[in-house]
């Protein structure tokens, strides 16, 4: 499947749906594909990336759609993440909150522990949330001024 024709297979099954679940991971897909086709990529890696995007079968009959294509565009972001460093928008802000308030629990229950147990976990998660935020921004900039984000 070229980047084409799965772009033209996403609009087709947008306009085919009315839930907007599917039709938010549907307009996710083409942005990624608009993107992609608008970077200049060697012949190989353009094979590479409709390779990757053949493997997924999009187009046979699935029973939760969404729940595929919410696999398949994750699958299809570590792919692009680990193959070309290309990320899309706030990759890293997303993930500096998910790692920030799981230390920030942690953090909380060690080393907070000395307040009410509810207050040093409160304290824990907000301390990490924020760090987590702030390198997660920071890391997303370096990205957008490095022309890595789609």
């Amino acid at each position: 499947m070229t980047l084409q024709e799965g772009n033209n297979f996403f609009e087709s099954l947008k306009n085919q749906t009315t839930k907007k679940s599917e039709i938010k991971i549907y307009e996710k897909f083409i942005h990624i594909l608009t993107e992609l086709q608008n970077r200049e990529f060697s012949k190989d890696e353009i094979q590479s990336i409709e390779t990757e995007l053949e493997s997924f079968d999009f187009e046979s009959n699935r029973d939760n759609r969404i729940k595929f294509f919410k696999k398949a565009f994750n699958k299809i972001e570590t792919f692009l993440k680990d193959t070309f460093s290309l990320t899309v928008k706030d990759y890293y802000t997303r993930q500096g909150i998910i790692l920030g308030s799981s230390y920030g629990i942690l953090f909380g229950v060690v080393f907070l522990s000395s307040f009410e147990r509810s207050l040093g976990l409160l304290l824990g998660i907000c301390i990490g949330l924020l760090i987590g935020l702030t390198m997660g921004k920071s890391l997303d900039s370096k990205a957008k001024n490095e022309s890595r984000v789609l």
